[in-house]
């Protein structure tokens, strides 16, 4: 990485009915995003078509599914290489072989694809049904050396898990990117859903940044879909957590400015990481 200083781009869209579409839609934002300077951008989650897991028996969307490598890898790959950007891939509904998970491929500015992260923490609630489709994941969390930094790719229900951010920074992960599809669901399908809960989950991955030191870029689907309306509210944290970059409701390109310099410079300061004591946290491994 020649300089410390990189541009994100953050890709806030609402998905077509057709995976042909919605990655039609995706190329052309990251190309916008690639010639406002942007070096890494990211897609939502399971950005290649509508949210299908508000339905727990959806058998349909089963035939969206496609392994990795495969059709969309390698048009993602082909867009990386055109733009000459790191691409975060959000993710894709991944078959392999009799077993299907939420997948998050991360693509080097030359079109390599340098792996596929698999979502570790997979929901199963009101209109989030995602355990009956994904299994959960078992790469690990995963930190790509890339010719822009560090990135460790997360996905949505992993923004929730503190350990998931300090393993990754742990790593050496300079960049958290999570990929992500949460909204507000209507009032008459769940019941005391009052509350800012884009706040909510705004402050949780605010407290990533800010405990690690790390950069956080949360990226959001846009637009009502069946019962849920996703709120966009795309947004870029710098080291110390404080908001950088952040989107509206619609579809729209979050670009911020990250002096990588400033992770190891906010680590040595605070001194977070060495001054754990794992020792005291088998709590934490305890069923």
């Amino acid at each position: 990485m020649s300089s410390p200083i990189v541009t994100i781009g953050l890709v806030q869209m609402r998905p077509e009915e057709s995976a042909e579409a919605s990655l039609k839609k995706a190329a052309a934002m990251v190309k916008e995003a690639a010639s406002k300077g942007a070096q890494i951008v990211a897609l939502p989650e399971l950005f290649l078509g509508p949210y299908f897991c508000q339905r727990p028996d959806d058998r349909s969307a089963f035939a969206r599914a496609e392994e990795i490598p495969g059709p969309a890898t390698e048009a993602l790959s082909r867009l990386a290489k055109e733009c000459s950007v790191v691409l975060v891939g959000g993710s894709l509904f991944e078959k392999s072989g009799s077993t299907y998970y939420n997948t998050c491929p991360v693509f080097e500015a030359d079109g390599t694809l340098l792996g596929a992260y698999r979502k570790t923490h997979i929901p199963e609630d009101i209109l989030y049904h995602e355990q009956h489709y994904f299994e959960k994941g078992d790469t690990g969390i995963q930190v790509y050396e890339t010719s822009r930094g560090k990135i460790a790719p997360l996905v949505c229900f992993d923004q929730w898990f503190p350990e998931a951010a300090r393993i990754a920074a742990l790593q050496g992960a300079q960049i958290l990117v999570y990929p992500t599809a949460i909204g507000v669901i209507d009032g008459d399908v769940e019941e005391n859903v009052t509350g800012d809960w884009g706040q909510m989950w705004r402050n949780a991955q605010l407290g990533h940044a800010a405990a690690n030191n790390v950069y956080v870029a949360a990226l959001n689907r846009a637009g009502k879909e069946g019962h849920i309306a996703f709120w966009g509210g795309s947004f870029v944290a710098d080291p110390s957590s404080a908001v950088i970059a952040q989107g509206g409701k619609g579809e729209e390109i979050v670009m911020a400015s990250c002096d990588l310099s400033r992770v190891e410079a906010l680590q040595k300061a605070w001194r977070f990481l060495p001054n754990r004591r794992p020792d005291a946290y088998h709590r934490l491994t305890e069923s």
